[in-house]
């Protein structure tokens, strides 16, 4: 592949980017689907559709990342999620104050970007604080301190940390075929549990969970099929074009935010690229906001008043630096990370459930004694 072809391979994984963050911004619009809802609802009210609606996501993304890995287009060990490094304490302290953070911001990550495309001004200041916060934990003053902190209790693991690869490598069998029978039989698990409740079995709940699951398998056959290179001209070794760290992805929007802000600030530096993540989050707003203006429900909204002002910017502070620390929100890790079974990723979407219920408790608590 000679550059020319290598940039027009390139262009099309980000518009192919750009055009599956659309559908899911449309998706997630119409079907009203946010993490952070699904737990609120749950807890609070006792409704468990938007519960099953994220349930069911993850098991359709659980079985056709597992298909894929099971075709030998991709491996958890290739991705972020498949580390020998288990931090095992970053992820759930990380998911925790996620988890927090998005319930005083009134939304998860993927939420904060369909409200953006709907005009609401107090989640594009989410947004802004979020990816400031993310790329300081990045690389700035919090990043030094996630470093020497928390990040220094880990666990080295003999493979990935990935439950196929675990087992495969204690009981001698093949990765891919762990990979399909424990995807597959998961996946089968948590649709029982869906399907289970009429909640469960509404027509929203549906087109929502797995149009979502179908999405994020659509990013990982993209980012680990179409965009790999086996031998990139400037450097004569395997590449993933367009991804953040040259390893198959699929949605994330913590890490993605900093981007936006890294590409934005230092657009003249030519040394800057668009990665396929920050095209997907554009994308996520572009189809929101296409799919609202549609809907007749786009409307510019505000702050009111101090408190509201300023419980959204510790929230959007705490994702940033929880969402880096836990590597992922609860897209990243929430359906992505568990997608491919990966012991990290329990412990951040365990940590980012436990933080948004003792956030909603705080919430509770404010209400009771306020006055």
């Amino acid at each position: 592949m000679n550059e020319a072809e290598l940039l027009t391979r390139t262009q099309q994984v980000l518009a192919l980017g750009f055009g599956l963050g659309a559908l899911l911004g449309a998706l997630a619009q119409r079907t009203q689907f946010c993490v952070m809802g699904a737990i609120s609802d749950a807890a609070l009210l006792g409704e468990q559709a938007r519960l099953r609606q994220w349930v069911l996501a993850i098991a359709v993304a659980l079985i056709g990342f597992n298909l894929l890995v099971a075709a030998g287009w991709v491996s958890a060990a290739q991705t972020v999620y498949g580390a020998r490094t288990l931090l095992w304490v970053s992820h759930p302290v990380g998911g925790l104050l996620f988890g927090f953070g998005m319930v005083l911001a009134s939304g998860c990550g993927t939420k904060t970007l369909v409200r953006v495309g709907g005009g609401n001004l107090k989640s594009l200041v989410v947004l802004l604080v979020m990816g400031l916060a993310a790329f300081m934990t990045l690389r700035g003053l919090t990043a030094v301190l996630r470093h020497h902190g928390l990040d220094r209790w880990v666990i080295e693991l003999p493979t990935g940390q990935d439950l196929p690869g675990l087992l495969a490598q204690a009981l001698g069998l093949p990765v891919p075929q762990l990979a399909l029978g424990l995807g597959l039989g998961l996946g089968v698990l948590l649709l029982t549990w869906v399907l289970r409740h009429p909640e469960g079995r509404r027509a929203d709940v549906w087109v929502g969970g797995a149009g979502v699951g179908l999405l994020v398998c659509a990013l990982w056959a993209l980012s680990s099929r179409f965009a790999f290179v086996p031998e990139h001209p400037a450097t004569l070794e395997p590449a993933y074009l367009a991804t953040a760290g040259n390893r198959p992805e699929s949605f994330s929007f913590v890490s993605p935010s900093a981007g936006l802000l890294d590409y934005l600030l230092l657009f003249s530096d030519r040394s800057k690229t668009l990665s396929l993540g920050v095209a997907v989050l554009l994308g996520v707003i572009a189809g929101a906001a296409l799919s609202s203006l549609l809907r007749r429900e786009f409307r510019w909204e505000g702050f009111r008043q101090t408190e509201d002002l300023a419980n959204h910017l510790v929230g959007a502070l705490l994702m940033g630096v929880g969402g880096v620390t836990a590597l992922g929100c609860t897209f990243g890790q929430g359906i992505s990370g568990l997608s491919t079974l990966s012991l990290g990723s329990l412990l951040a979407t365990a940590g980012i459930v436990l933080g948004a219920l003792g956030a909603l408790r705080y919430q509770l608590w404010r209400a009771d004694h306020a006055g």
